[in-house]
């Protein structure tokens, strides 16, 4: 049996009707009986870049014993061109996470999976220091374990001052290295006094590498940071 952790994460694929358009990273939060889908909202729609998805699909191992079988859910993000999913927004302008909420009865049969709640967010900011050890949970390029199906961690520090809004956004910056399909991972980090099946503190929301206009591309290596939303937001979207 694979650690819950594994299970709280699944590849979404992002459609245009039939046309397959890009690959991310989600994860499962439950409040009360509700059950929602986390992502980056870039994910779910992106002007600049005009990525328009119509539905995504999310897959669901469906045997805990058998890793191989798995089946999709589509989910459509508009109803009566009405968009489905819920984004936020701050004094620092928009927030890129989205949240889709998820019809328990829609999903797929013997659908397995672990969800984090309210209880795996980190309240005590001043307990998190500068360099504290983190893990992105997701699908960079795609790459998973394709016979089990499950996704792959990579290794991260905290590298800027954890519960302050670096540059007055509401995201921290995380020293990791991470690629396309990554969006929406959580990052989590470890929570050694947990007797929980899923002893992990929910930080934020992997959204993408920061890099800055005026590095020499042939001289300057990328800075290899990347943002990480607070998790807090999804409390509000998911109220």
């Amino acid at each position: 049996m694979a650690e819950s952790l594994l299970f709280t994460t699944a590849r979404v694929s992002t459609f245009d009707g039939p046309r397959l358009l890009t690959g991310a990273t989600g994860f499962f939060f439950a409040r009360a009986q509700r059950l929602f889908l986390v992502t980056s909202r870039h994910v779910l729609q992106d002007i600049p870049s005009e990525h328009r998805p119509n539905r995504i699909e999310v897959e669901f191992h469906i045997d805990p014993m058998d890793l191989r079988r798995t089946a999709t859910q589509s989910i459509w993000l508009f109803k009566n061109g009405i968009s489905q999913w819920r984004q936020g927004s701050d004094s620092g302008g928009d927030i890129d996470v989205g949240v889709v909420e998820m019809d328990r009865s829609a999903l797929p049969t013997s659908a397995h999976f672990r969800c984090f709640t309210q209880a795996h967010l980190q309240s005590e900011l001043s307990e998190v220091e500068v360099g504290t050890g983190l893990l992105v949970v997701g699908f960079p390029l795609g790459f998973h374990d394709t016979t089990h199906r499950l996704p792959v961690v990579r290794h991260a520090v905290i590298a800027s001052a954890f519960g302050i809004r670096f540059q007055g956004q509401g995201y921290f910056l995380t020293d990791a290295r991470t690629h396309r399909g990554t969006s929406g991972a959580p990052v989590v980090m470890r929570d050694p006094a947990s007797r929980d099946a899923l002893p992990w503190k929910l930080l934020g929301v992997h959204s993408s590498r920061i890099d800055i206009g005026t590095r020499d591309r042939q001289l300057d290596e990328s800075l290899g940071l990347n943002a990480a939303w607070y998790a807090a937001i999804i409390l509000t979207l998911t109220a």
